[in-house]
């Protein structure tokens, strides 16, 4: 059964209520809209339901899921294979027993529901034009069909569709360069019924005119060793678009693998539970209107060239790309993209599995919230590493390099930088996790509030003075964790009087390779760092740090008595809070 959903494609109200408690002003929240589509919670899933639609970035991909509607697959045990009847490819024609199956020349017409095993090469093309309520299963065993004027194979009507591959066979599929982008019919594999794709067979499909393989319902690949090449998308499945198992290889001039059911709030999803996974595309290597849900398998995604890559600004060549959730809690992913690598126009949650991303702009976007509370993700290269209105890191290891901000807090209608100004109502909140930092812009950037209560966080910050390794409109608090936060000393910034755990300043000029040492009044050690980029300022912070008392920060053997809770002022050489050498 399917189950309808509401959707929250903006602010959504958790994160609303979570600024007005942290003492924001509202302005975020006041400034962008929240639109939802209506949808039951009449069914079992109510409480998961309203899980969604509150867009909760804890939101898991069992719980989108549950708010979406169930996509349609076809099993093997839905049909029998020793029920198969022949269909014999010549060439030019085709030869078949069954009066199910007619013939004219080179065009293959498929009428009832069934299981039919095609073999041979074909100049020409196979329709299915069976019932509304049938169900036909296509065996594909050595089949290699190349259409002059239209897809390959084409499904104009019937309920579930499977394009079986024989195990051990070879397939192609191949349409007309000239097929319309706007044609009815306008991939080499196409279907106006859902779509299940599996067997230990290969496939491979060249879209010489638009789409690889489209289904205008629901798209499954469960199985199988499939390539495609496209002159646009490689795989769309409107409705929904799923992989739970298989070997991939996509190179699209458009997306690697999309779904865009925009009319309906509970379709236009991607789920991805297993297979390996390689897209080169143009485009955005994997697109959906609603949802982009990973919980298993391999990825290798390329989009728009990769990160080195430059692209015109009406061109979106993003790795993950979705309208409402992305969320990723298992599997391997892999991105390299010209533009954002993971983007949500709502919420971003990773809940685990392992994210290596490269991109020439945001590592990871969300427009509404971002959440991390497992896996590991490392951004190997940014211009922003982390970027949402709200920004939680709860648990896992974050790794990122960035030419300008590591993470920066910020929405669509922020006026106000960091470093004092008004705040804007984001928020930046660790609470858990390994935090490692190298930007060149601000290390940790919030346009409202900074919080630290947990975790293990390493800021290296920026060697130049227009920006610092901490930045906020709205203060910082520190309350737990362990902070080492070194950068340039023009615009230093520290945590707040009102912090509950202490924490220590000072302006301190080093080079690449420096040791940072602080000791306690007794001389005994607190913390020691060995600093692999040169600074200006190290602010401390751990539950060893008592505020008032006096602490011994050293670099390289230069030492200076430093109290804890005293901000640090600007400028060179080695200083203590008040310029005290």
């Amino acid at each position: 059964m399917r189950k309808p959903r509401y959707l929250l494609v903006a602010l959504p109200a958790v994160l609303a209520a979570s600024l007005t408690l942290a003492g924001c002003t509202g302005a975020v929240v006041d400034a962008i809209s929240t639109t939802t589509t209506e949808r039951s919670t009449s069914s079992s899933d109510a409480e998961t339901v309203a899980v969604v639609e509150n867009g909760d970035p804890t939101a898991t991909t069992s719980a989108v899921l549950a708010a979406n509607e169930d996509s349609t697959v076809v099993t093997d045990d839905e049909w029998d294979e020793s029920a198969a009847v022949d269909i014999t490819l010549t060439g030019s024609s085709a030869t078949s027993a069954s009066d199910d199956v007619t013939i004219d020349g080179g065009n293959v017409t498929i009428t009832a529901a069934g299981v039919y095993r095609l073999s041979g090469d074909l100049d020409g093309s196979v329709t299915v034009a069976a019932p509304d309520e049938a169900q036909v299963v296509l065996i594909l065993d050595g089949a290699n069909i190349t259409s002059g004027d239209t897809a390959a194979i084409a499904v104009t009507s019937a309920d579930d569709v499977a394009v079986i591959l024989a195990d051990g066979s070879s397939n192609s599929l191949s349409d007309s360069a000239a097929s319309a982008e706007d044609a009815d019919i306008n991939a080499a594999l196409f279907s106006e019924a859902d779509l299940t794709i599996a067997g230990n067979g290969s496939l491979t499909v060249e879209g010489n005119g638009n789409d690889g393989i489209t289904s205008e319902d629901d798209l499954v690949i469960s199985s199988g060793r499939i390539t495609v090449t496209a002159a646009d998308d490689a795989l769309r499945g409107k409705d929904s678009l799923t992989v739970s198992g298989g070997t991939l290889d996509l190179t699209a001039a458009g997306d690697g693998i999309t779904s865009d059911n925009e009319d309906d709030a509970t379709r236009g999803y991607i789920y991805v539970t297993g297979g390996t996974i390689t897209v080169d595309a143009s485009g955005d290597a994997v697109a959906a209107a609603t949802d982009v849900l990973i919980s298993g398998g391999d990825l290798d995604l390329t989009a728009g060239g990769g990160s080195a890559a430059s692209v015109s600004d009406d061109t979106s060549a993003k790795g993950v790309k979705a309208g409402v959730y992305v969320v990723v809690d298992g599997g391997t992913l892999v991105v390299s993209a010209a533009d954002d690598a993971l983007h949500s126009d709502s919420v971003v949650h990773i809940a685990g599995g392992e994210l290596t991303l490269a991109t020439g702009d945001d590592g990871v976007h969300a427009e509404s919230a971002l959440r991390i509370d497992a896996g590991s993700t490392t951004i190997v290269d940014s211009y922003e590493g982390l970027e949402s209105a709200a920004i939680t890191v709860a648990d896992g290891v974050v790794d990122i390099t960035s030419s300008d901000d590591g993470f920066n807090g910020s929405s669509g209608t922020s006026t106000g930088g960091g470093g004092g100004m008004q705040s804007t109502g984001e928020t930046v909140v660790i609470s858990g996790g390994t935090v490692t930092v190298d930007a060149e812009g601000d290390g940790l950037d919030s346009n409202g509030t900074l919080e630290i209560s947990g975790g293990t966080i390493t800021v290296l910050g920026p060697t130049t003075s227009g920006n610092g390794a901490l930045d906020s409109g709205g203060g910082i608090t520190v309350s737990g964790g362990t902070l080492l936060a070194v950068g340039s000393s023009g615009m230093i910034e520290s945590p707040g009087s009102d912090s509950a755990q202490g924490w220590l300043a000072v302006t301190a000029s080093a080079s690449a390779g420096s040791t940072v040492t602080i000791s306690d009044s007794s001389g005994a050690v607190v913390a020691e760092y060995t600093v692999d980029k040169s600074f200006a300022s190290v602010v401390f912070s751990s539950t060893a740090i008592v505020n008032g008392s006096t602490y011994e920060v050293s670099v390289d053997g230069s030492a200076v008595n430093v109290t804890a809770g005293t901000a640090a002022s600007g400028g060179g050489g080695m200083q203590a809070p008040g310029g005290r050498r």
